[in-house]
């Protein structure tokens, strides 16, 4: 049969061929299997725990906690198809285990906080009661997915969240017949009595204060270690109780089943006796009438059974043989295919070495016969094979472009022919050097832009510009 649960629901199939639980969505069931269908939706348990503080005062705390298997963990799941799928999931067996749990961790936790503590820290309170019922939880296969802890109410007879209301109205009230009485009192006496008063009293409350602080902490302690060990020999107990239960029911199926074991052998010995015993009578009536016959028919079959062997047998050796031979050819072929490619490839490679060994032969004759013409003058060598191969096209090349980026500025003057004899002769060093000065005051303003003094000249074309010693 093949079965297929819901969105919300799981197969639990147990059986022949499963050694623990299988869990699935769908699967086929098998008549020696069994299968049961279990929802996995979370579940809305309401409670009205009873705890008490650490002073001794009983309060009540309503829950809501929102509990189901935990679906993203497989052992979780088995744990919860264990043991909580046989019952319903809002039956009272269920709904008294999650509410011990709760109970339990409530109120171990309670006793060891103030009625001020688990007042003030509801947030601190509820965290850590989650947290302690959800450890309890996990050996269920259970998982808290939401908590609402509602605000603490007053046991009857046990009004404490009332009184300290009234003592909060009570104390409002003298709050303000004390501000209108202290509002009157006028003066500097009046001020520092109500000021040494006031420090008086805070001084008296504290040390109160701490006293029944201290009090109350060694109470809340000592009740838990009590309540603690009380729970820890509970437990002891129960496990003992427990191991002595499962041992003699051990001792008990072991027991019976021996007894069915021996009954039932006993049986199966006694039948087997008596059909034993008939059957011999039967062949001995039967004997002589049923040998010929059978000698017949088992040499028959034997026959029969011999040819098919030794054909199967042949067929199969045929079969055998040529896929051996099929191996084997594929084999040959492929060996030679990578006989052929190696050779191809030394081939290759041998064809490139030896046309590298000509070249370099053929360079080394180039050269000897160059060597021999210029008579042994490397020098000479040296010079043909540049100019041969283009080197000095190349530096010459390389030089006017450098030169060409340089961009100098070259100027030329012309200052007509030297006249000679007589006392000009005299003046010629002085002219030359006056000469001199226009091409290089020019070259300057080119290269530069600076030009020369104004007590030495201007020069023609360019614009007058003072130069400056620094």
């Amino acid at each position: 049969m093949f079965k297929v649960a819901r969105a919300s629901q799981y197969l639990a199939i147990t059986g022949a061929g499963i050694e623990d639980i299988k869990l699935s969505k769908k699967s086929w069931v098998f008549p020696w299997q069994s299968c049961t269908v279990f929802d996995v939706s979370p579940v809305n348990y309401t409670f009205k725990v009873q705890a008490m503080s650490a002073e001794k005062l009983p309060f009540v705390l309503p829950a809501v906690f929102t509990i189901g298997p935990r679906v993203d963990d497989d052992e979780a799941l088995i744990l919860y198809a264990r043991l909580i799928s046989p019952h319903d999931k809002e039956s009272n067996h269920v709904h008294e285990l999650v509410e011990g749990v709760i109970e339990g961790e409530t109120r171990v936790l309670a006793a060891s906080m103030t009625m001020e503590e688990i007042f003030k820290g509801t947030k601190e309170f509820k965290k850590e009661v989650f947290d302690k019922v959800q450890l309890e939880l996990n050996q269920f296969g259970l998982v808290i997915y939401n908590a609402n802890v509602k605000q603490l109410v007053d046991v009857p007879g046990h009004e404490y969240f009332s009184y300290l209301g009234q003592k909060t109205q009570m104390e409002a009230a003298n709050q303000a017949r004390i501000d209108v009485s202290e509002a009157k009192m006028k003066g500097e006496i009046g001020a520092k009595e109500r000021t040494g008063l006031t420090l008086q009293n805070a001084a008296k409350i504290d040390a109160e204060s701490k006293i029944i602080s201290m009090q109350r902490q060694g109470e809340g302690t000592k009740e838990e270690i009590k309540v603690k060990t009380e729970v820890k020999v509970f437990e002891n107990q129960k496990e003992a109780d427990v191991a002595k239960a499962n041992a003699e029911l051990a001792m008990k199926k072991a027991a019976w089943t021996k007894d069915a074991q021996v009954a039932e052998v006993e049986a199966t010995k006694a039948v087997a006796l008596r059909e034993a015993e008939l059957q011999t009578q039967v062949e001995k009536m039967n004997a002589l009438t049923r040998t010929e016959k059978l000698k017949a028919e088992f040499l028959s079959k034997a026959s029969v059974e011999y040819e098919t062997k030794v054909q199967e047998a042949n067929w199969e050796l045929y079969n055998k043989q040529k896929q051996a031979e099929a191996v084997l050819y594929e084999k040959q072929k492929q060996a030679e295919a990578q006989k052929a490619q190696a050779d191809a490839a030394f081939y290759s490679k041998q064809k490139e070495a030896e046309g590298l060994v000509a070249l370099a032969s053929a360079q080394g004759t180039y050269l000897r016969t160059l060597l021999d013409a210029v008579q042994n003058d490397y020098s000479c060598l040296r010079d043909f094979l540049m100019i041969n191969n283009g080197i000095y096209q190349e530096i010459a090349k390389t030089n006017a472009m450098a030169v060409r980026d340089l961009q100098p500025k070259i100027s030329v003057w012309n200052h007509g022919g030297e006249q000679g004899g007589g006392s000009g002769n005299a003046m010629k060093d002085i002219a030359g050097l006056y000469k001199m000065l226009p091409p290089v005051l020019d070259t300057v303003y080119e290269q530069t832009g600076m030009q020369p003094p104004a007590w030495i000249g201007t020069l023609r074309g360019a614009e007058p510009k003072q130069v400056t010693n620094n």
